[in-house]
This record gives C-alpha cells, structure tokens and sequence, in this order.
C-alpha cells in the first residue's frame, strides 16, 4: 500500500512539472513598445575579413615586415611533412623515446 502510494506521488509531481514546463513554452511573447525597438536596432560594428589575405605583417625590431603568403605556406608544408615522417617512423619501431622526441620543424609540436 506504502508503495502504491508512493508512485502515485511522484505520478503527480511529474504531470505538476510537465504541466508548469507546457504552461511556460505555451505562454504568449512580451511585446515591446516600438520605441524601444528603435532603440535596439543599433548595428554592432563588423570588423574587416581578415582570413584571406595575401601578405602577413609581423613585428619585428625596425618595425613592420611583410612575409610572403608563400614562404608561409612553404614552411608549413615542410612541418606537416616532418611531422608525418615522424609519425611513420614511430608507426614502423613504436618505442617510448620516438614517441616523446622532438622533430627539426621551427614549429612546436
């Protein structure tokens, strides 16, 4: 009887939450007056795209220099090559010390 009790309790607090979550998702909107519409119309500033760009600026002791896209690139390409050369070579003799050296690429690991 104790347990027949007991669920029908938590029967009715479940259907008391479901009913209090339906009577929120089902509420009308708040409506706002048009002059505070206007007032929160204002546009954020849109910062300039700067993903594809051609040349990379960085600082250095005379102030700025300007680096080649394809020097970059070069240098990128010549560290995913060193990585995947290390990275085969681990796959060929897997032991603890190639596991945790260090390649010639002026990038971090």
């Amino acid at each position: 009887m104790e347990m027949l009790l007991m669920g029908i309790c938590v029967a009715v607090f479940g259907m008391a939450i479901a009913a209090a979550a339906f009577g929120a998702a089902t509420r009308p909107e708040k409506r706002i007056a048009p002059a505070e519409m206007k007032a929160e119309a204002v546009k954020p500033a849109v910062a300039p795209a700067r993903f594809f760009i051609d040349e990379v600026s960085v600082p250095g002791p005379t102030g700025r220099v300007s680096i080649p896209i394809e020097a970059l690139l070069l240098q990128l390409e010549r560290h995913v090559r060193l990585e995947q050369a290390a990275a085969e070579s681990f796959l060929a003799q897997p032991t603890p010390s190639l596991l945790h050296s260090k390649t010639v690429s002026p990038f971090l690991n």
